[in-house]
């Protein structure tokens, strides 16, 4: 099929994709697995459309894609304000303004310094429920210690003429610190109830991966605090000894992704695989999710994880994984209805898969799963809601993608 061209901002893209709002219609129409590729395990799921679910297909007249700048370098996360204009972080340690017409603003000062080796730099960033009135901004960021790297957040003030970050100050830190360069997760969002919610990565590395499962390691988790970045009220009690209070759930490997659901206003939450094994979760408190006892996936060399188990007692299946993996990194709900069949399905930056994720969720199973953009050739980093109800999409590569009805 010929590919179509894409024109930077001011001329558009119409590209494609059908399905219907996930309430609406619990029994959609579907085609066969958007993935072809054969998996790299024989393992089976769980249940029925845990994996290759059939495809859904959005009509091409639906909406449309447009470049809304080319002009970022590596940025890794994206929040709107509420004027419209977007906030973004680049790898390196900018953080920009980017209006609707894809003006960059000069690199906002302030903020500490930022270890960009590796996996690391700036990761994602949010702001403060209240910022019309606090303008606070929030951010997680690879941050280099006396004895290595970790997993730490940021919170400071957009001052008003918006050249720099008032009073920046560490909050948190996924202790312990690891020399290594991989695997920091890095979300950064609120839930319903004002509290921050963190993803932490397990570093990566066989000396590390363990500390997914340990209760007293801040890494491999989702970590929920209060905006000073105390543990927040509510939180799980985890029975082990040493657990540490901030805890939301634990066992997770590379976790990029985080979203609140527009209607439950439950946490979910996205994690890279090794080969194969990406998932998709809705968390509970208190819970485990597995990594490394349980995957979908093997090692990168093609041996087994561990006892190369995919189900055990006590610990959670994913609502959904990829083999071979997408690498899904951030998400975000549709929650507007510009486009109807979109409502409350969720969207995913695929890195490695090179597309955006869309899946239609009903009664917290995936039904329908589409690959959009796909013609783009792009790693998507991040995807949100603007204020104006379009999605927008950054990429490794440094584009701002504004996707919306015609």
């Amino acid at each position: 099929m010929q590919r179509p061209f894409l024109y930077l901002l001011g001329f558009s893209l119409t590209l494609g994709a059908c399905s219907r709002d996930e309430e609406a219609t619990p029994d959609i129409a579907t085609t066969a697995p958007v993935e072809t590729v054969a998996p790299n395990t024989a393992y089976s799921p769980a249940f029925a459309g845990q994996t290759r679910i059939g495809g859904v297909a959005t009509a091409a007249s639906s909406y449309r894609a447009t470049v809304v700048t080319a002009a970022l370098t590596s940025p890794w996360g994206i929040t709107s304000l509420p004027d419209g204009r977007l906030l973004v972080t680049e790898k390196a340690g900018q953080l920009r303004i980017v209006t609707a017409a894809g003006t960059l603003s000069a690199p906002i000062t302030g903020l500490p310094a930022v270890n960009a080796a590796g996996q690391g730099g700036l990761l994602g960033v949010c702001i403060d429920p209240d910022f019309a009135t606090n303008r606070l901004v929030y951010w997680s960021f690879a941050e280099a210690r006396p004895t290595g790297n970790l997993t730490a957040i940021g919170k400071g003030r957009l001052a008003t003429d918006e050249r720099t970050i008032e009073g920046a100050t560490v909050i948190y830190r996924a202790e312990p610190a690891y020399a290594g360069t991989l695997h920091y997760g890095g979300r950064v969002v609120f839930d319903r109830t004002g509290s921050l919610v963190i993803s932490t990565g397990e570093r990566s590395d066989l000396v590390t991966r363990p500390q997914a499962q340990a209760v007293a390691s801040g890494l491999g988790k989702v970590i929920r605090l209060t905006k000073t970045g105390q543990p927040a009220a509510g939180n799980p009690t985890f029975g082990q000894a040493g657990a540490l209070p901030e805890l939301y759930s634990i066992g997770h490997r590379n976790p990029q992704g985080l979203a609140i659901h527009p209607v439950t206003g439950e946490v979910w939450q996205s994690e890279h695989g090794p080969r194969g094994g990406d998932e998709l979760n809705r968390l509970r408190a208190g819970a485990n999710y597995g990594w490394p006892t349980i995957t979908y996936g093997i090692e990168y060399s093609g041996q087994p994880i561990g006892n190369s188990m995919q189900q055990s007692s006590g610990l959670e299946q994913p609502v959904y994984y990829w083999d071979p993996v997408v690498s899904p990194s951030g998400m975000t709900f549709y929650a507007g209805n510009r486009i109807a069949e979109w409502q409350n399905n969720l969207f995913l930056g695929a890195l490695s898969g090179q597309h955006i994720v869309r899946l239609v969720i009903n009664n917290n199973k995936v039904v329908g799963e589409e690959r959009l953009l796909a013609s783009e050739g792009q790693r998507f980093r991040d995807i949100t809601q603007g204020t104006d109800g379009a999605l927008y999409a950054i990429t490794d590569q440094g584009r701002l993608y504004r996707i919306d009805k015609p």
